[in-house]
């Protein structure tokens, strides 16, 4: 369900005003509430096969990255994008080094900084992972983006951002290794997903 407030908001006042109605949601149990380019975007709990890719992400980036890292997938993300809009914005997965203790005390909104790697898995809103998160992660500054499209059955991982977007794009078919750049330094293996 995407919920839109008369077109998309265009001066500051305009989207300070949306930021506060998006904040001020009462979401269902279980159902995740987004702001995402002037849209708020409510998502129904997600279906096992989502959740069981994810599930080998996390697994192996813990068993594996030759950094120790924290994970969340459930964290808050606070952004810009280029265009001065708010995002709020739920990934799948968010990791970052264990030494920083991002999410420690962490507000439910947190800002980006010190966020290594974005993961999304395409479910119902698949169009805004390719796109709109893709530029908003970049415009935060977030070295990597995992996305894993489920339609397309392709695995693409995003870096090196720069102006709002990303510079580097790989992109492997579902069964072929991904490699993932320190901290992580290790092939992600999609083996799973196919």
């Amino acid at each position: 369900m995407t919920v839109m407030a008369h077109g998309q908001p265009h001066t500051h006042e305009e989207q300070d005003v949306l930021l506060d109605g998006f904040l001020a949601l009462d979401t269902p149990e279980g159902f995740r509430a987004e702001l995402i380019d002037g849209e708020i975007v409510v998502s129904p709990p997600p279906l096992g096969d989502h959740e069981d890719y994810l599930s080998t992400i996390f697994r192996q980036i813990y068993r594996h990255s030759s950094a120790e890292m924290d994970g969340s997938g459930n964290k808050g993300l606070s952004l810009r994008g280029a265009d001065g809009k708010p995002y709020r914005v739920i990934p799948d997965g968010v990791f970052a080094p264990r030494q920083l203790r991002l999410f420690l005390g962490a507000e439910a909104w947190m800002p980006s900084r010190g966020v290594e790697l974005v993961v999304e898995v395409t479910s119902s809103h698949a169009q805004h992972d390719r796109d709109k998160k893709r530029r908003a992660y970049a415009a935060g500054a977030i070295p990597l983006y995992l996305l894993v499209d489920r339609d397309e059955r392709f695995t693409v991982l995003f870096s090196s951002p720069e102006g709002g977007d990303y510079t580097r794009i790989a992109r492997e078919p579902f069964g072929k290794q991904m490699d993932l750049p320190d901290p992580f330094g290790f092939a992600l293996d999609t083996s799973e997903f196919d």
